[in-house]
């Protein structure tokens, strides 16, 4: 099999987001759908009790909530973010992420 970018197996096809990760007991999942040297594009799925502890990136990133509800803390102010919601974190700001329940996102990183 030819190694083709993550972007090849998408292009041009219509797909459910929801569909391209599975919840995994006691697990973060991730799929890096999109990758250019401006940013990425990454679907995670979150079960429950799992999360990333708190960091920062010298970019800003969105996060859109896909299935669930995920607690998203940003410089210390914590975010209840549900499906259909959409929330940005600001370049060099500490943020949390957290799953009291499964929930998937989409996650766009832009560099620059």
């Amino acid at each position: 099999m030819e190694n083709r970018p993550p972007a090849d197996e998408h292009a041009g096809k219509e797909m459910d987001l929801r569909e391209l990760v599975s919840y995994q007991k006691g697990s973060i999942v991730s799929r890096e759908i999109l990758k250019t040297e401006k940013g990425t594009v990454t679907i995670f799925a979150f079960d429950g009790g799992q999360g990333l502890s708190e960091h920062s990136a010298p970019f800003d990133a969105m996060v859109q909530i896909l299935d669930g509800t995920a607690v998203i803390t940003i410089s210390g102010v914590p975010h209840t973010v549900k499906a259909g919601e959409t929330i940005i974190m600001p370049a060099n700001r500490p943020h949390a992420l957290h799953a009291e329940t499964p929930f998937k996102m989409l996650l766009t990183m832009i560099r620059g």
